[in-house]
This record gives C-alpha cells, structure tokens and sequence, in this order.
C-alpha cells in the first residue's frame, strides 16, 4: 500500500469514511424524495376536478370536519332530504362563486341520509333579487353538487340579520341560524332548481410558482445538508494526508537519526560516559639542531 494513503485508509479510519456515505446517502436519498413529493402535488393541483365522475359525498367531506382541498369543486352525489325551512338568501351574488354581483343567491340546506343530524348548505341557483326566488325545494333530495369552502370575503360585514339573508355563505354565521350540524363548506347544485339561474364553478386554477414550494425547500435543504457532510468529509481525508506527508518528509532525511550523538564514539552504547583517549610515555625530546648531536 503506498504511504501517502495508509493512514486515509487505515481501520481507524473507516467508521468516519462509512460514516459519510450514510449521511450523504441519507441526505441525497430524502432530497429526492421531497422532490418526488413536490412533483406530485403539483400534478395534483392541475387536474380539473370539476370534470371528474361523481363520488359519494362520504368519501370526499364529513361533517365537523375543515374543508378538504382534494374536494374543491369535485362532483359529488348527495342524497337526502331537503330542509326548506332553512332556506337562507346570499346578497350581492354573481353566477359564479368567484366574483361579487348584483343577484342573489338560494340556499337550502339539505339533510344528508348517511349523517344523522348533518346538513349542507347547497346553493340551488341564483336570481335577480330576493322577489324573484321561487319555493325552496322540500321533499327527497338526490342530486349532484360541487363543495366549495366557506366563504370569507375581505371588508364584508360578518353580522347575521334577523331575516335569514347573509352578505357572503360563511358557515360561521349560518351556524347561528340553525341547530343542525352543518359541514365545514357549502355545495354548489349541478343542476340549478326551477326557477333559478345557474351558478357557476370555475375551474381551478393553473399551478402557481409557490404550489408544493415547501416540498421543493426541503428537497434543497436535504441536499445541502449532504454537500456539507461531504465537504466535512473532505476536509478530514486532506488533513490526514497532509499528516502523511509531513511524517514522510521528517523520515526521508539519510542524516536524521535521533539515536545518535555527533560527538559520540560510533562504538559507545547509548547512556555510556565517553572514554578518555589512551596514556602514552612521551619520548626523548629532538634536537633542535641536528648539526650539533655527537657522532657515535
């Protein structure tokens, strides 16, 4: 193994090198996740539910229940009985659910048959004034109606009049006019009653920017959380082979050897005093002048 990545690769570093490939696998496995989420309430939010089959009014709505958003306009069937007595008049009504107007709206709860006690405020069509509303309708009811969220439109009053007509169908004031148990929005008839003009259900609205945007936001996030355990990761492997390269540069030098003593004998060991250089008898001094020794 070479020696710039034994200590990278060495056991005590393979939790952290596992470590990072969980959290990254994590990270970018939730990113998608999220992804595949947003992906899938944008689609949702595009399909024209006003143009579905009719389902049961149980399997969309129940009552004291909020107002679900899957349901916004869906046909529903509801059978029942109409409750004429509790008729109610919406003023300033156009014949579409969206924009204000100068008609009227007919509104007639009906007693659902599968909810004892529940009724639903079905707006049965739309007239000129309050003069021009026929009978409610009463006996058996069985129709096709598309809910609608209770209203709550900015800068109308939110008083309740003694004479059953309220400025916009919010279920918080025509709870106060009844003992029933109403749902959490109003239904829009199909078919309009005798007499009346039909109110229109727009179609929903085509995806904004921002639908399912947290989804999105989450997705980035999830993401961003992996680059960041990556780079963490990164870092930790260079500063270790750095340390490698460090330790290798400090154990190439042929002349660095932290055992030895330059001034010692090769031959001492380690921990030995050093030794006094050998005695010798010195010798007869030389003449200074070798003219002047005696000839033997």
């Amino acid at each position: 193994m070479s020696h710039r990545y034994r200590s990278v690769l060495a056991p005590r570093m393979l939790g952290a090198h596992a470590l990072a490939v969980v959290l990254v696998a994590i990270a970018v496995g939730l990113g998608f996740w999220q992804l595949a989420a947003w992906s899938a309430e944008r689609e949702a939010a595009a399909v024209d539910l006003t143009q579905e089959s009719p389902v049961p009014l149980g399997e969309v709505m129940r009552p004291d229940d909020g107002f679900p958003v899957d349901a916004l306009g869906r046909p529903v069937e509801v059978s029942g009985e109409w409750v004429p007595e509790g008729s109610l008049v919406v003023t300033g009504r156009s014949q579409d659910t969206e924009s204000p107007g100068d008609g009227v709206w007919s509104v007639t709860p009906v007693a659902v048959t599968d909810e004892a006690g529940a009724e639903l405020l079905v707006v049965t069509g739309w007239a000129r004034s309050a003069d021009d509303l026929p009978a409610p309708p009463s006996g058996a009811a069985d129709l096709v109606v598309r809910p609608q969220p209770s209203q709550a439109e900015p800068g109308v009053a939110a008083d309740v009049p003694g004479d059953r007509e309220l400025p916009q169908l919010r279920i918080a004031d025509a709870v106060q006019l009844t003992t029933a148990d109403l749902y959490g929005g109003y239904a829009v008839a199909a078919e309009p009653a005798t007499g009346l003009a039909p109110v229109e259900v727009p179609p929903r609205e085509e995806v904004g920017p921002f639908t399912a945007l947290q989804n999105l936001l989450y997705a980035i996030e999830w993401w961003v959380f992996g680059g960041f355990a990556a780079f963490v990761w990164w870092r930790f492997v260079r500063d270790a082979l750095e340390a490698d390269r460090a330790a290798a540069a400090a154990g190439d030098d042929p002349g660095d050897d932290p055992g030895d003593d330059p001034g010692d004998d090769p031959g001492d060991e380690p921990g030995d005093e050093p030794r006094d250089p050998p005695h010798r008898e010195p010798g007869p001094a030389p003449s200074a002048d070798p003219a002047r020794t005696p000839v033997g």
